[in-house]
């Protein structure tokens, strides 16, 4: 388990990257931090790694008080966007090298990497040197060092960046069955949404230094506490539209929806809704948004339809041969959707 307690971490000319953050991470359980580049979230792994000093607040991992503690006494391992393995070691003591700082005997470094090659299918590796290895290989010899010393949690920063797009669903498919069998504790820092999504039991979303919001794949998506969120998570960015409540009735850019409760007289809100649970309609409805189709996306499966709509963009995903022609007139219709008022969602 690892716990945070006011973690603020303020570098020299003021500039706050981390600020006052609260967080517990449980045993076994795979927490992300996702967010956009210079929110914070590299600079706290690497101050759980022990890499960076915190201005103040405390780092507790599995009850014992690491925050004074050096790097090497805080029992766990991390793995770097660049995988930081030694080019002028082969691949067995590439993976034995934390063994060798804790004095483990030669015999019993080479049987250890050895039986942590042979569950990560680089037993026919381990006498090449790393010039000689593919990404993905790296990337596998990056994690077969990190496990080879048991820690008692996994730190990963961005370690599938490197890889291409085949590789990097291989390799996260592989991640996540690895920490599954293995129970350790894992902090993963990313900021691809969809790596986030599809790998982790719960996630922080980041912005300035702070946690927006704190939870499962499913909360995060399905109800973003705030309009940051809901735009920055999803492949395709939610539509964000201005609006005002009216005797009970919002009105949406063209379109009248049933207002929900704690909105009062001419309050301005965003309605938000995700493409994949936006309709298309090709007759004129009072709920439905209007415009005209602008772009066709093919996604494989599905199509990104964008509306034009006055002064707003709306889009909409349909099925593979169900898109409307360039030109014709639509109405997009949701079938799930949200209010914000003051950028925060409204229960």
């Amino acid at each position: 388990m690892i716990s945070l307690h006011g973690l603020t971490k303020v570098f020299p000319g003021g500039v706050r990257a981390l600020d006052a953050i609260d967080l517990t991470v449980a045993d076994g359980e795979f927490f992300a931090l996702l967010g956009p580049s210079g929110c914070g979230k590299t600079t706290l792994l690497r101050t759980i790694a022990g890499l960076e000093i915190p201005t103040s607040g405390n780092i507790r991992i599995n009850e014992a008080d690491v925050t004074r503690l050096p790097p090497g006494r805080r029992d766990v391992a991390m793995v770097f966007q660049d995988y930081a393995i030694f080019p002028h070691m082969d691949v067995t003591d590439n993976i034995a090298y934390p063994l060798r700082i804790r004095k483990v005997p030669r015999a019993e470094r080479v049987r250890k990497a050895a039986e942590v090659a042979r569950r990560l299918s680089l037993a026919d590796l381990l006498h090449r040197r790393p010039a000689q290895l593919s990404g993905g290989q790296q990337q596998r010899v990056a994690l077969a060092r990190a496990i080879a010393c048991h820690p008692a949690a996994f730190l990963f920063d961005e370690p599938l960046s490197n890889l291409d797009a085949r590789l990097r669903l291989e390799a996260r498919t592989f991640l996540k069955r690895l920490q599954r069998e293995l129970a350790v504790t894992t902090v993963f820092v990313t900021h691809d949404q969809a790596e986030a999504l599809a790998l982790a039991d719960r996630i922080a979303v980041m912005s300035a230094g702070r946690m927006v919001q704190i939870g499962t794949p499913a909360e995060i998506f399905q109800r973003p506490s705030t309009t940051f969120v809901a735009s920055f998570i999803g492949s395709t960015p939610m539509n964000l539209l201005p609006g005002t409540s009216t005797r009970g009735a919002l009105h949406v850019a063209g379109a009248v929806r049933a207002a929900p409760a704690g909105l009062g007289e001419g309050d301005e809100i965003v309605y938000g809704v995700r493409p994949e649970y936006m309709g298309l309609s090709e007759t004129e409805r009072q709920d439905g948004i209007p415009g005209t189709v602008a772009v066709l996306e093919n996604l494989g499966t599905g199509v990104l339809v964008t509306l034009e709509s006055g002064d707003h963009l709306v889009q909409a995903v349909v099925p593979e041969g169900s898109e409307p022609a360039l030109g014709v007139r639509r109405w997009a219709v949701p079938a799930r959707s949200l209010v914000y008022r003051d950028g925060a969602l409204l229960a």
